[in-house]
């Protein structure tokens, strides 16, 4: 262990001499002990860790540090411990490479556990193969960035979160790549919050999944092929935007679940190759502006729980079905979106199509009712049936309606 103390300052004035100390520099290499050096420092210091093999167990991190790692010094966690825990502000933990953190039935083990803190920093380190890679409880005004979070589990039993958040707030989760996990990012009760520009790919259940948590942004991410895409649930004031929801694939899979949330906007997101594109159950008074659905097996699913919700402006291309649903009664709004499948025309050439539009279709109505009616996609009698609907409707919905259908797809 060589301290190296920082260049002392020395000012004169006319009111005589003064001197400045600066906070000490800690370097760890081969045989010199994390555990004992941190155990002697002080608040404001930093300890620089050399190129390395490590394994000291858990390591408890109670004051307020620079933890910092030079080429990526590898930490174990043997298969049986916590590799950090943090219960300090103003830590700042990055540049390490993070390994094979404890799997336990009973308790979260994570390769960085934060709890009961504020400001803290996790930049810039490569997690493999942990049970939770980071994880975050009663946690304030912290950055999660730029980390790569990869590990190979199988089963949802086995496996922890990525990223995992718990009764936190003004949180930046952001740059982060996560694969292989139960969940890629998790937020439970979590306000005020950003999750931007992260890929969440090959997680076993969610991309993303957020429970109880109000007044928070996702932005510019990317959630491919995971178990079933994005949940998020039980939560209002939600905004997501410029997000890419592709190739998640299942009997149960959708891009995004929204479940009972309220008073949220969808704007500017990409939707492609997935089983359900938008599955929404029990939601209100949501904006759902702009947005691509290209190729998906259901474009949306609206179920008779849903009301207020305002669908406009988006581009609906290749889909199977472009909306379906479970009810007969339609409390819902769809304004000015292009539709593929639309056979209308333009006498006044404003763009807009001279006849109303109907996007559910009596096969889809079906198919809601008995799944196995789906054999009969593309027979010749299905699509007479939904020619017929759509020229004398009598089963579909008077009110599921656009009236004014776009002519050209929006350039998004």
């Amino acid at each position: 262990m060589y301290p190296i103390s920082l260049i002392a300052i020395l000012l004169l004035n006319v009111f005589g001499l003064c001197q400045v100390q600066a906070n000490t520099i800690w370097i760890i290499q081969k045989g010199i002990s994390l555990k004992k050096t941190i155990a002697q420092i002080k608040d404001g210091d930093t300890i620089i860790v050399k190129k390395g093999f490590y394994q000291e167990g858990n390591i408890v991190i109670n004051k307020s540090i620079v933890l910092l790692g030079e080429d990526y010094p590898i930490l174990d966690g043997e298969n049986k411990h916590e590799i950090f825990t943090i219960t300090a502000p103003h830590v700042i933990i990055k540049g390490f490479k993070l390994q094979n953190c404890g799997n336990s039935s009973l308790n979260d083990l994570a390769a960085i556990k934060v709890l009961n803190t504020h400001h803290v920093q996790i930049i810039d380190n490569q997690l493999k193969n942990n049970f939770f890679g980071i994880y975050l409880s009663y946690v304030q005004n912290s950055l999660i960035k730029n980390n790569k979070v990869v590990s190979n589990a199988t089963t949802e039993l086995h496996s922890g979160n990525g990223i995992h958040c718990w009764k936190s707030d003004s949180l930046q989760i952001i740059g982060n790549t996560i694969e292989g996990h139960r969940d890629g990012i998790y937020f439970e009760f979590v306000t005020h919050s950003i999750i931007w520009r992260n890929t969440a790919s090959k997680n076993v259940r969610y991309g993303l999944h957020f429970m109880f948590s109000n007044d928070d942004a996702y932005i510019t991410n990317h959630f491919k092929n995971n178990g079933a895409g994005v949940a998020v649930m039980f939560t209002k004031n939600v905004k997501m935007f410029n997000n890419f929801f592709e190739e998640n694939w299942g009997d149960a899979a959708y891009g995004l679940l929204l479940k009972e949330i309220s008073d949220s906007y969808l704007l500017g997101n990409f939707f492609r190759k997935n089983t359900s594109g938008i599955y929404m159950e029990g939601t209100n008074r949501i904006k759902v502006k702009r947005n691509v659905f290209r190729n998906n097996g259901w474009a949306m699913q609206i179920q008779a729980s849903c009301m207020e919700n305002i669908i406009q402006e988006n581009n609906f291309l290749g889909n199977s079905f472009d909306v379906s649903t479970n009810g007969s009664v339609v409390l819902n709004t769809f304004l000015k979106n292009y539709w593929d499948k639309y056979e209308g025309y333009d006498l006044n050439k404003d763009a807009i199509g001279d006849v109303p539009y109907r996007p559910l279709s009596l096969f889809s109505i079906m198919v809601e009712k008995n799944n196995s009616s789906m054999l009969l996609y593309r027979s010749f009698m299905v699509t007479l049936l939904d020619k017929s609907e759509k020229i004398l409707p009598s089963i579909t919905p008077d009110n599921f309606i656009d009236n004014q259908p776009l002519m050209k797809p929006l350039p998004l």
